[in-house]
């Protein structure tokens, strides 16, 4: 213990991050009541540039300061805190890593970064793996809750975390940085960013590597350690190349070789499991603005290629090995054309067309026994146009409404609608919102044409979903917000007579989520939420009908504090708890429910500009050594600490 209070006291009067200056938020006085309000500007929601407080939908944004003082290595660790959001990780650092967002499926949820969508064409269930997505040259994140498929077609069901870099501007500055510590974790980062005349850019290259420790739990008896190796390079470049129209440009590349285990539980260790990635994804665009702005047009261009490769031998207590292989690429053009009528309206017509590709292998053996599964490069396409209309009246009522139509080059046409009002009441600092939309997700490649369980005569998964509530603002000091969700999912896929693909499950989702933001002193702020979830399987034919789904919490409280000591001297507290999960143990072909115990978790970070080129970091992770689990079966951090420095040029 003496170890670890040294390390704690270390940590504050030691150092932590680099300061970066909190977002800026316009500051307007009401006419009547004498109240402030924030004015916060988000995209996703609306697909343009929106302030927060006219948006029905339920949005939260992870701003540059934020990201800054938390001073993790992962995105999966900034969006454990944020309401609705689960997190849940099949071990250490690299293992697959997935997001639950209002009791949904992790397939339910797009991820998009700089406009790029992430999720992978080569999964069966075109989900996103958070596990290799650091936190370098990150701007904002921007989580929207409930279906979204108006503005953003297949995968978001239940909502879409949008990622946005960071663009250079100002002088030019370069920027070191290295880190180390538990679990023989060591990370050095290196960038620069600035602009000149017409010219802007900013990039990031960085190596994460850590020994780990054993993805199936110790408690288990496992001990084999499972590290990780990651390389990340992240760019953007900007073009002014007239008063009406900018080109930018978006690269990303991500390596990495990961230590798996079997499933959890005993006899897990399994040192010869190797996990590579080779991902890279591109997007160019141009934005145009025509007749003093009554036009504005965007053109795009994005590519994404994923590459995974697993392998593993037989062992004294595995006698099978494995080898697998999956290529996916995605290809799409899009056109977004905003007609600003006026101030109080504003017309969107969108244009896109997209291609996945896919290409697996997979092949299972011993010694007497062998089984290969290949799907030949297979490919899809779907085309979609929407239509939304952003309206406000007497600067008290604002809202939108919007259609989409898709069509899957498969399963034919699908329409998906939007409507998000919302009501001000300047008086009392107010705003009452509601939001009722659907959602579609087409089936992957491999639930299509897979020779083995694949069925072309597949449709979408669909979900409506609807919310309610309001939100509360009192100065610039304090604000609040109660929203009550409800998501029904049909048309599921799971697998039916013979192992083929069918759409037969259903599932419901509902809960509630508060939200408090409290500023009472410049120094100071203090964000807590709380979400209940109740989301159950509805799937008439099946085992669990009526029961919980998995790894998706009843209840979670979260709590994060920051204080500036000084100009120089910034800390942050978080305080997570999670409720009790059901999830499943597998053993052969069977499989029984159990509970997953509820935890507590704490984590600290402090950051110190020892100068203005020099700034020196501290966090730990886990403060009071909790063990639990995200995943049966699988291991979680202990106490964890790290300690770095950052040079500024």
């Amino acid at each position: 213990m003496d170890f670890r209070n040294n390390l704690i006291l270390l940590f504050f009067v030691l150092s932590f991050f680099s300061i970066i200056k909190a977002q800026d938020f316009t500051v307007e006085k009401t006419d009547t009541a004498g109240l402030y309000r924030l004015s916060e500007v988000v995209v996703s929601a609306t697909r343009t540039a929106t302030p927060s407080l006219e948006v029905a939908s339920s949005i939260s944004v992870i701003d540059s300061s934020e990201i800054a003082n938390k001073n993790t290595f992962n995105v999966a660790d900034l969006l454990k805190d944020q309401y609705g959001v689960y997190i849940a990780q099949q071990g250490g650092p690299g293992t697959l890593e997935s997001i639950f967002l209002r009791g949904g499926n992790s397939s339910h949820t797009l991820v998009l970064i700089d406009g790029i969508e992430m999720n992978m064409p080569n999964d069966p269930s075109n989900t996103f793996d958070f596990s290799n997505l650091t936190t370098d040259n990150i701007e904002r994140i921007e989580i929207l809750r409930g279906p979204q498929s108006i503005l953003y077609g297949s995968d978001a069901l239940a909502g879409v975390i949008n990622i946005i870099t960071k663009k250079g501007y100002g002088k030019p500055k370069t920027f070191l940085s290295l880190e180390g510590g538990s679990y023989g974790t060591i990370k050095g980062l290196g960038g620069l960013n600035g602009s000149i005349k017409l010219f802007n850019y900013s990039l990031t290259f960085s190596k994460y590597k850590t020994a780990g420790f054993s993805a199936a739990s110790k408690k288990y008896g496992n001990t084999e350690k499972d590290g990780t190796d990651n390389e990340n390079f992240s760019s953007q470049f900007g073009f002014n190349l007239h008063k009406n129209f900018n080109l930018n440009v978006y690269y990303r590349y991500n390596n990495a070789n990961t230590d798996y285990d079997q499933h959890g539980g005993m006899f897990g260790d399994d040192p010869t499991y190797i996990y590579k990635l080779d991902e890279s994804a591109f997007r160019t665009e141009g934005d145009l603005s025509l007749l003093g702005g009554l036009i504005n047009s965007k053109l795009g261009f994005s590519y994404f290629r994923n590459v995974r490769k697993y392998s593993f031998d037989s062992t004294l207590n595995n006698p099978f090995g494995s080898t697998s292989f999956y290529d996916g690429r995605k290809i799409k053009f899009d056109m977004q054309n905003n007609l600003n009528l006026s101030e109080n309206f504003k017309f969107i017509l969108g244009l896109e067309t997209e291609q996945e590709k896919a290409y697996t292998e997979y092949y299972y053996f011993t010694s007497s026994y062998f089984y290969g599964n290949i799907l030949p490069f297979s490919s899809s396409r779907t085309s979609a146009v929407y239509l939304e209309n952003q309206f406000k009246f007497l600067n008290a009522i604002f809202g939108t409404v919007g259609i989409r139509y898709d069509h899957h080059q498969r399963f034919g046409s699908k329409i998906t609608y939007r409507i998000a009002p919302a009501y001000i009441i300047w008086q009392t600092g107010t705003k009452l919102k509601a939001t009722l939309g659907t959602g579609f997700k087409a089936p992957s490649l491999t639930f299509l044409f897979n020779p083995a369980y694949g069925n072309p005569d597949l449709k979408p998964e669909q979900s409506t979903g609807w919310d309610a509530g309001f939100e509360q603002f009192v100065n610039n000091y304090l604000s609040f917000g109660i929203t009550y969700f409800n998501n029904s999912f049909r048309n599921l896929f799971t697998y039916g007579a013979n192992f083929k693909e069918v759409n037969l499950d259903k599932a419901l989702t509902d809960g509630l989520e508060f939200f408090v933001d409290i500023h009472p002193i410049e120094k100071l702020k203090l964000k807590a939420n709380y979400t209940y979830t109740k989301a159950v399987d509805k799937s008439e034919n099946s085992p669990d009908y009526n029961e919980a789904l998995l790894r998706r919490p009843m209840h979670k409280i979260d709590l994060s504090i920051n204080y500036d000591f000084s100009s120089d001297i910034n800390t942050n507290i978080d305080l997570i708890y999670v409720g009790k999960r059901d999830d499943k143990i597998f053993t052969g072909n069977s499989s029984q429910r159990t509970k997953l115990s509820p935890y507590t978790l704490i984590n600290l970070s402090v950051s110190y500009k020892l100068f203005d080129y020099i700034r020196l970091n501290g966090r730990i992770e886990n403060l009071l050594d909790k063990y639990y689990e995200e995943v049966y079966g699988y291991a979680t951090p202990g106490f964890s600490a790290y300690a770095g420095i950052k040079l500024i040029f």
